[in-house]
């Protein structure tokens, strides 16, 4: 037998550090005789710093007694010179005491004479194996500020159950989660949430881990967040939500992970905006294209101002900004609080160059499908971009095409206007004229050199239209224009040999055609549904 009591559950005291607090831990001596009183002694060698209590005592066979030992830091320090673990040395002597008894086995101030355990009659045992190491709030933001993981690890498991270790916070109410992502270490974050942390708990400026994460643009953290069940939306206290902050801050990776978790694409800041207001206010043009994608809405105004993204783009004269917002469908006549536009807002600002986009743009559509000529070369004149198009993503041509204004078409070209130019579809001017059936429109584009063999995105030609519709005056003129047989062979007629597509491929293609024929007309009869379409 090499001793006559052991250490509960280990030979480490671990002491819990906080400010304003008592530091103490406690140790658990066992007499592991059967049949024998055992008396112990606990010294520190540094007596100033430590005080136990009860320093000796008497324990019973097979009983076990707690001692308490308090540390005292230095009067100019919140923390200890070293830590967690520190080179501060105990001595615990123990010695068998037959006939000894104790009145209370729990008392701690049972005391021991000295000379039990200087008696040269009697076998003591010494063992200086105890060690301290220091926990708390304090000493854990210090070890995940200089990122010491072991030690982070260590610190966690040896703490006392009843305390919440992960939680902790530093002097400024930063949790060890905030801590770690201030960082940017993912690997510090993993390990903290091992233990369970509070994974809303919140910065004193009232900012979550989310928040955080998605501020400083750090991807791999968020996506640990996120798996560990964090909440995507705005925090109650937060002004921006992590959504908000990832567009705002063109972290566009970061914001992809949010709208896969479920985030919320239109859920509004606190001042009520946004994040596509954001992105658009931050020229942030991935981000603005990946909202828009997951349905962001474009037509949202600012509960203060009143202000669209489109009044956004357009007040600091974001071309490409305000493309994209009129594109996916973005309202222009909508009114701010103090009643403009968002060409208003482009003209108070000098973007003369947005003038096209916000307004002289439609007009110049709005002209082409009415047939007025005049008006055509009047809005050019004033600046109107010739291949500018609406918000449906039509020029001129287009509109012109599709309503059968010849004259129109003329003026336009004469104009030096693109005559190929594609909608998002891959619909040019020729396509339109096909599906509404508008002969002399389609005569004169081919003269000009219209593209006979285009296609739309889904391969379609205006001969495959035609056929599909049973235009037989156009088809001939598509047909005399240089129109391949190859383009109708891929629509077949209906008592035709199927080609190799199959027959169910040939009948899709054809609904495909019709459905889009259908739509534009429904889409196009909306500007005017007092002209009837023309048919050959």
């Amino acid at each position: 037998m090499d001793r006559l009591v052991s250490l509960e559950p280990s030979n480490v005291v671990t002491i819990r550090i906080e400010a304003g607090q008592r530091c103490y831990g406690e140790l658990t001596l066992r007499n592991v005789m059967y049949t024998m009183p055992v008396a112990f002694r606990l010294q520190p060698v540094n007596k100033m710093r430590y005080a136990i209590r009860p320093q000796s005592g008497i324990i019973l066979p097979l009983t076990a007694l707690t001692l308490e030992i308090t540390y005292q830091l230095s009067p100019n320090s919140s923390l200890p010179d070293r830590f967690p673990h520190c080179d501060d040395s105990f001595i615990l002597q123990s010695v068998v005491a037959p006939g000894a008894a104790v009145k209370d086995p729990s008392s701690t101030y049972d005391s021991v004479p000295s000379e039990w355990f200087t008696n040269k009659k009697k076998q003591v045992y010494s063992d200086s194996g105890i060690r301290i190491m220091f926990a708390g709030s304090l000493i854990l933001a210090q070890l995940v500020t200089k990122g010491y993981m072991d030690e982070i690890r260590e610190v966690l498991e040896k703490s006392d159950p009843g305390w919440k270790a992960a939680d902790s916070v530093d002097a400024d109410g930063q949790s060890l989660l905030h801590l770690a992502i201030a960082q940017s270490r993912p690997d510090l974050v993993q390990l903290l949430l091992e233990f369970g942390p509070d994974i809303e708990a919140q910065s004193r400026a009232g900012c979550s881990p989310l928040e955080a994460a998605a501020a400083s643009g750090d991807g791999l953290i968020v996506e640990l967040l996120l798996a560990h069940k964090a909440i995507p939306e705005r925090s109650e206290s937060s002004t921006w939500g992590p959504i908000h902050l990832a567009a705002g801050n063109g972290h566009t990776d970061v914001l992809r992970h949010l709208l896969l978790k479920g985030a919320n694409v239109n859920a509004l800041t606190k001042d009520g905006n946004t994040a596509l207001h954001l992105a658009v206010e931050e020229r942030r043009r991935d981000c603005a294209r990946l909202l828009l994608a997951n349905g962001a809405s474009t037509n949202i105004r600012n509960a203060n101002d009143g202000d669209t993204p489109l009044h956004i783009a357009s007040g600091s004269g974001d071309e490409q900004m305000v493309k994209l917002l009129l594109h996916k469908g973005a309202n222009k006549d909508i009114r701010s609080k103090q009643g403009k536009t968002a060409y208003d807002v482009a003209a108070e600002n000098g973007h003369t160059r947005l003038f096209d986009a916000l307004r002289l743009g439609d007009s110049l559509c709005v002209a082409a499908r009415k047939g007025e000529v005049r008006m055509i070369h009047r809005l050019i004149e004033n600046g109107a971009s010739i291949n500018g198009r609406d918000q449906n993503g039509w020029t001129a041509l287009h509109r012109a095409s599709f309503k059968g204004r010849i004259e129109a078409v003329r003026a336009l070209i004469e104009k030096g206007i693109e005559v190929d130019a594609k909608d998002e579809d891959g619909y040019t001017a020729l396509h339109c004229a096909v599906e509404s059936g508008h002969a002399e429109v389609i005569e004169f584009l081919v003269k000009k050199g219209a593209d006979i063999e285009a296609r739309t995105n889904k391969g379609v030609t205006p001969l495959q239209i035609a056929e599909s519709l049973s235009y037989s005056g156009i088809i001939r003129i598509l047909v005399h224009g240089g129109a391949t047989k190859d383009g109708v062979s891929q629509v077949p007629k209906q008592n035709s040999v199927p080609f190799r597509k199959g027959i169910g491929a040939r009948e899709m293609e054809i609904g495909a055609i019709k459905k889009k024929t259908n739509r534009t007309r429904i889409h196009r009869s909306s500007f005017d549904r007092s002209a009837p379409l023309a048919v050959v």
